[in-house]
C-alpha cells in the first residue's frame, strides 16, 4: 500500500473515531470523494485519479517483477487502492 495510505490506515486503527468517520464516507453518495476529502483534512492530499494511479502503479510493479521487466502497464487490470484501503481498515 502507498505510504500515505499505509500512515492513514495506521491512524484510522489507533483512533476509533476517525476509523468510523472514514468507515462513514462508504455511505456517501459518491464515497470516494468522500474519503478523498476526509483524509484532506488530517493534512493528505490524494485526489481520486491518484487512487487509481496508485493500483495501476502498484500492479504495473508486481507484473514487472516477476516477468523480468519491460512491462510499463497492467494488462487492463488493477488493483483498487480505495478497496484495498477498506479492506485493511475493516479487517
Amino acid at each position: 500500500m502507498e505510504e500515505r495510505l499505509a500512515e492513514i490506515l495506521e491512524m484510522a486503527k489507533a483512533d476509533p473515531a476517525l476509523r468510523q468517520a472514514l468507515l462513514d464516507t462508504k455511505k456517501e453518495k459518491y464515497p470516494v470523494h468522500a474519503f478523498c476529502d476526509k483524509i484532506k483534512e488530517l493534512g493528505y492530499d490524494i485526489s481520486v485519479g491518484e487512487l487509481i494511479e496508485m493500483g495501476e502503479e502498484f500492479e504495473a510493479a508486481m507484473i514487472r517483477s516477476v516477468n523480468g521487466g519491460g512491462v510499463n502497464s497492467p494488462y487492463g487490470a488493477w488493483d483498487d487502492m480505495y478497496d484495498v484501503f477498506f479492506t485493511a481498515l475493516e479487517w
